[in-house]
């Protein structure tokens, strides 16, 4: 029977698709830009690095706004923050179709970024409190995927409204915004900690879980050895999925170069970057057995998110490299070009053994997603959870800008000595090395993580025993 303080069971299934599916739109938002960084430059006679710029300000400015939002929703009533939020990207959304100028554009991107960042950080916040320990990352890869999917819904949507009109996908993205302010309406409020164990109980008896963050509490968050390189690991991991904004670019430019034109090359672009990160639904997998390496041992989740992204390495360096011949109609419609992209797969062994490589890879990688988030819940309270997840993000933002800000300055320095498309391979191919360094920082949270969850777990307990 539901408890009538947990929800009815509709209520708390209807909560938990709006919030997955409202955390992939922010990905979806950001995933626009790059497939259409040569439309947008050349509508705004302005070179394409500055595009780059644009979506490395987006990654800083939403994890910068992120902590913020999410101090606040650790201490506050977050259902409204999480509605303001989708209010203004939307609003920034629209204002981005509707610039005249790149400095026009620039703003409204950042606007967008302010209001993304609650989506991320309050809504982490939030669906930490409807998981309980057991599930956290099968959860968590829905979470993870979810965003997985907006990336590439956004670059498939780039493509196919975009390829003619830049502007059109902005200006829908930004009326689904406005239709998900209203989703929101009619999600219940959830409790803080009501997932948690040792306080499921208390909370049934109608005892109130009402532990919030404070400043004091900052030094003690940072001091859990396992945040520490949870956090960190998001400079090198990010620098490395940050240059991976450009891969549409990559295979645009592979299609240019024999002889498609710019329209069809976009189009070939992003349904080639698109199909090449299905691998990303792998996530699911890699929370599953995050979740079953975890109940044996508490140091499984980080043990399996090292071993993902180590091995993904070569694999990366490969798919860069991969020659393949691009056989499609020049100038014909959305449905043909697309139709033809599906049977390259089939008809062109180059294409399917790239495509085979790159979901392997983006499957191996994928464990990192669901496992960083179910251990962030793992080692820290529930008034802890948004607040070091926005640190996180935000380290990850600056390390994703930089990868993705980085690796397009890199490509026009290596043009000198590698004709395009090979200087994007090369660059793309250099930056997947930050993966390494990515790998010994989760085998190193995997080594503090048992005595950190166990402390979580005894402050809990005794907490229960006071509201009781």
């Amino acid at each position: 029977m539901t408890r009538a303080w947990g929800g009815t069971a509709g209520h708390r299934g209807y909560s938990v698709v709006v919030f997955v599916l409202l955390a992939s739109l922010d990905n979806v938002a950001i995933g626009l830009v790059p497939p259409l960084y040569g439309p947008i430059a050349d509508a705004f006679e302005v070179p394409q690095r500055l595009l780059g710029l644009v979506t490395a300000a987006t990654f800083v400015v939403s994890a910068a706004a992120a902590v913020g939002w999410a101090y606040v929703g650790d201490r506050a009533n977050r259902k409204p923050l999480l509605m303001a939020g989708t209010l203004i990207w939307a609003v920034g959304t629209g204002g981005g179709a509707l610039a005249g100028n790149y400095l026009t554009f620039l703003v409204a991107q950042v606007v967008a970024a302010v209001g993304l960042g609650a989506v991320g950080s309050v809504g982490f916040s939030v669906v930490t409190d409807l998981i309980s320990p057991r599930r956290r990352g099968l959860v968590m890869s829905f979470w993870g995927l979810s965003q997985g999917v907006g990336t590439l819904a956004g670059t498939l949507v780039a493509g196919l409204l975009g390829s003619v009109d830049w502007r059109r996908p902005f200006l829908v993205l930004a009326v689904v915004g406005l239709a998900a302010t209203v989703a929101y309406l009619f999600t219940y409020d959830i409790r803080r900690g009501q997932s948690e164990p040792e306080l499921v109980d208390a909370l049934a008896a109608g005892a109130d879980y009402d532990y919030r963050i404070s400043r004091a509490d900052l030094p003690r968050i940072l001091a859990r050895r396992t945040n520490r390189w949870l956090v960190l690991q998001g400079l090198t991991a990010q620098a490395a999925f940050g240059s991976l904004v450009w891969l549409p670019v990559l295979f645009t430019q592979r299609a240019e170069a024999q002889g498609l034109s710019t329209a069809t090359a976009v189009l070939v672009g992003s349904v080639f970057a698109t199909l090449f990160q299905l691998g990303g639904v792998f996530s699911i997998v890699g929370g599953l057995v995050g979740d079953a390496v975890q109940r044996r041992t508490p140091r499984g989740r980080g043990l399996v998110a090292a071993v993902g992204v180590l091995a993904a390495v070569p694999l990366y360096l490969v798919l860069f490299f991969v020659p393949m011949r691009i056989d499609v109609p020049d100038g014909a419609s959305a449905g043909a070009v697309i139709a033809a992209v599906l049977a390259s797969v089939v008809t062109e062994p180059t294409v399917g053994f790239g495509l085979l490589t790159a979901v392997v890879a983006l499957a191996l990688t994928s464990a990192n997603s669901p496992n960083w988030f179910a251990l962030i819940a793992d080692v820290n309270p529930p008034e802890h959870r948004g607040t070091v997840y926005s640190l996180g993000n935000l380290v990850n933002g600056v390390g994703r800008a930089s990868g993705n800000g980085l690796v397009g300055v890199a490509f026009p320095v290596l043009q000198t000595a590698f004709p395009p498309p090979l200087n994007y391979a090369v660059g793309l191919a250099a930056f997947q090395l930050f993966f390494v360094p990515t790998g010994v920082m989760y085998w190193l949270a995997a080594r503090h993580s048992p005595a950190d969850i166990a402390a979580v777990r005894r402050l809990l307990h005794e907490r229960a025993e006071r509201l009781e």
